[in-house]
Protein backbone atom coordinates (compact mmCIF):
# COMPACT_ATOMS: atom_id res chain seq x y z
CA UNK A 1 0.00 0.00 0.00
CA UNK A 2 1.23 3.52 -0.71
CA UNK A 3 1.09 6.31 1.86
CA UNK A 4 1.65 10.05 1.65
CA UNK A 5 3.59 11.46 4.60
CA UNK A 6 3.45 15.21 5.17
CA UNK A 7 6.42 16.72 6.93
CA UNK A 8 7.92 20.04 7.88
CA UNK A 9 11.68 20.41 7.55
CA UNK A 10 13.63 23.63 8.09
CA UNK A 11 10.44 25.70 8.05
CA UNK A 12 9.19 24.29 4.74
CA UNK A 13 6.30 21.86 4.27
CA UNK A 14 6.74 18.90 1.96
CA UNK A 15 5.29 15.44 1.38
CA UNK A 16 6.68 12.07 0.36
CA UNK A 17 4.89 9.07 -1.17
CA UNK A 18 6.21 5.61 -0.30
CA UNK A 19 5.24 1.95 -0.03
CA UNK A 20 4.70 0.62 3.49
CA UNK A 21 2.71 -2.00 5.39
CA UNK A 22 0.89 0.62 7.48
CA UNK A 23 0.90 4.32 8.37
CA UNK A 24 3.25 3.93 11.32
CA UNK A 25 5.86 2.15 9.21
CA UNK A 26 5.62 4.92 6.59
CA UNK A 27 6.11 7.64 9.21
CA UNK A 28 9.09 5.83 10.74
CA UNK A 29 10.79 5.40 7.35
CA UNK A 30 10.49 9.14 6.69
CA UNK A 31 11.70 9.97 10.21
CA UNK A 32 14.83 7.80 9.73
CA UNK A 33 15.57 9.55 6.43
CA UNK A 34 14.90 13.06 7.83
CA UNK A 35 15.52 12.94 11.63
CA UNK A 36 14.96 16.70 12.07
CA UNK A 37 11.59 16.64 10.29
CA UNK A 38 8.25 17.00 12.04
CA UNK A 39 5.68 14.52 10.73
CA UNK A 40 2.42 16.42 10.17
CA UNK A 41 0.20 13.69 8.68
CA UNK A 42 0.13 10.20 7.15
CA UNK A 43 -2.65 9.15 4.80
CA UNK A 44 -3.26 6.64 2.02
CA UNK A 45 -2.06 7.88 -1.36
CA UNK A 46 -4.60 9.99 -3.27
CA UNK A 47 -4.00 9.41 -6.98
CA UNK A 48 -5.65 12.62 -8.23
CA UNK A 49 -4.28 15.00 -5.59
CA UNK A 50 -0.79 13.53 -5.59
CA UNK A 51 -0.58 13.84 -9.38
CA UNK A 52 -1.30 17.56 -9.17
CA UNK A 53 1.32 18.07 -6.46
CA UNK A 54 4.11 15.52 -7.00
CA UNK A 55 6.26 14.54 -4.04
CA UNK A 56 9.96 13.94 -3.64
CA UNK A 57 11.11 10.32 -3.36
CA UNK A 58 13.15 9.03 -0.44
CA UNK A 59 16.80 8.30 -1.18
CA UNK A 60 16.22 4.52 -1.11
CA UNK A 61 13.24 4.78 -3.51
CA UNK A 62 15.32 6.53 -6.21
CA UNK A 63 16.30 4.14 -9.04
CA UNK A 64 20.05 3.81 -9.43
Amino acid sequence: MQFTVGLKLKGKANHVVLDAQDALAAALRVKTEFPDAVIMYVRPKNQRGDTRHPSHPLAEDVPR
